[in-house]
């Protein structure tokens, strides 16, 4: 538990592979600080988001620190609340989706993380591309 100090970022898109692809660019430009989680498409392989598979994302990735979610659409947002709701209680306030592009959102939410900074300024980091 020690070990996890700095942010967790979790990838959400509809497709298995844009997930998988940011994820690895996440891997490639910021190395392996931060915990990473992506998942995509639903349960039957096809484009969509799972509540199930997104809790299993916010777990493979948690810390203490709390964990960031940037997503690519609107289900997905979604699905990632709904997840974020049947969290245990202790975590919810610790979890936040970002209103940022899916790639871009991710590195910089990632680089941001790697230097130990707090959720909020993980966020505030990768919504920073949306003009705000």
């Amino acid at each position: 538990m020690g070990e996890r100090k700095n942010v967790g970022i979790v990838i959400v898109s509809h497709s298995a592979k844009v997930a998988e692809g940011a994820a690895d660019m996440v891997r490639q430009m910021v190395g392996d600080s931060v915990p990473l989680a992506a998942v995509g498409g639903n349960a039957d392989g096809g484009l969509g988001t799972d509540v199930g598979a997104i809790m299993g994302a916010i777990g493979k990735a948690w810390s203490e620190s709390g964990v960031a979610i940037l997503v690519d659409l609107g289900g997905a947002e979604t699905n990632s609340e709904m997840a974020i709701e049947m969290m245990p209680e202790t975590q919810r306030d610790r979890i936040v989706i970002c209103n940022a592009p899916l790639v871009e959102g991710a590195v910089m939410a990632a680089t941001e993380a790697s230097g130990g900074s707090p959720l909020a300024a993980v966020r505030a980091t990768a919504e920073e591309l949306m003009g705000g």
